[in-house]
């Protein structure tokens, strides 16, 4: 009896590999991509603008971070003894404004560095509906707790997410021409304003990653929100909020994504990097004991055969301490 509706995942034309950095960007389940990756020592730069989760939003920061537009001095906003902007999440805050305006500039300089030199840059769309500030007309990527009077909300259209995204690859393409991008639709549900309208948001979204890569041969599509909604068909794969993916999601998207998405030798290091972090984690029954010795003895000796570019400087410390107790 088949109790799922599995689908397969092509390989990737261009496979993902340890030797250049990568990007991920956008809404919260980028973040939980970039920690799968960061914890197999991918080099990524992850959400360097928090979360967002619009596709406007995140393009303008991209646009300000390759120097084609600014920060609108009309954003900034004190806020419970902070300084915050409205096109970035407010985990970005400052004690003054030229405090957060340093903050910003070293985030954009990051942001740029790691693209003009990254492989791949992963997006993920949140929502489809934005907010719109009032008094300056400015689309927030954040309403930072504001009175819902000082904005407008609406749904982009089609049109509006493809035309701005097309603009900014341009900009992408000139700094760097190998880059590629890697869409995806966030399986986390927006549902405060109801089930159809989330739904109509991430049918948007879908159709918009659609036409962008029929569009641009380096841009391709992942399908996360798919596997949330057909291969996880049940509430048990969510958080108690109905919302979130559990870890067990995450984690089951994670290796579909690095089945179809990394080269054999990235996919085997990672492999190798992850059993290491397990070992380190692993608890002795007796922490003087001999077995715990040569356990330890035999893990240093792992990571010592690691090839230089995985930074196991720290783990291998931490080993060598606990080796010394003996």
């Amino acid at each position: 009896m088949q109790l799922q509706t599995n689908f397969d995942i092509p390989l990737t034309p261009c496979p993902i590999d340890h030797s250049a950095p990568i990007l991920s960007i956008g809404s919260c389940f980028s973040a939980v991509m970039g920690q799968h990756l960061a914890e197999r020592k991918f080099k990524v730069l992850n959400n360097p603008f928090g979360t967002l989760f619009n596709p406007l939003s995140l393009l303008h920061l991209l646009d300000i971070s390759l120097g084609i537009e600014a920060f609108s001095e009309a954003l900034f906003l004190a806020h419970d003894g902070r300084q915050l902007h409205y096109s970035c999440h407010s985990a970005l805050s400052g004690k003054n404004k030229d405090d957060l305006k340093a903050l910003l500039k070293t985030r954009c300089q990051t942001t740029q560095e790691t693209l003009s030199k990254a492989s791949w840059m992963i997006i993920t769309f949140g929502t489809a509906n934005i907010y719109e500030h009032r008094a300056s007309g400015k689309i927030v990527s954040s309403c930072h707790k504001q009175p819902a009077k000082e904005f407008t909300k609406r749904t982009l259209s089609l049109d509006e997410i493809t035309k701005a995204f097309s603009a900014t690859h341009a900009h992408l393409k000139a700094t760097n021409p190998d880059l590629n991008i890697l869409l995806t639709v966030s399986p986390v549900r927006h549902i405060k304003d109801g089930i159809p309208e989330n739904q109509l948001s991430k049918s948007i979204l879908r159709v918009a990653c659609d036409e962008l890569a029929k569009a641009h041969k380096n841009i391709h599509y992942f399908p996360s929100y798919e596997i949330m909604m057909d291969e996880l068909r049940d509430y048990r794969f969510y958080k108690e909020d109905l919302i979130h993916p559990t870890k067990q999601a995450e984690a089951y998207i994670w290796k579909k994504f690095s089945k179809s998405h990394l080269s054999p030798s990235a996919l085997q290091y990672a492999e190798n990097i992850m059993d290491i972090k397990r070992a380190l984690a692993h608890k002795p029954f007796n922490p003087s004991g001999i077995a715990h010795q040569k356990f330890l003895q035999n893990l240093l000796k792992k990571m010592e055969r690691m090839p230089a570019e995985f930074d196991f400087t720290k783990e291998i410390k931490a080993v060598n301490e606990q080796l010394l107790s003996f």
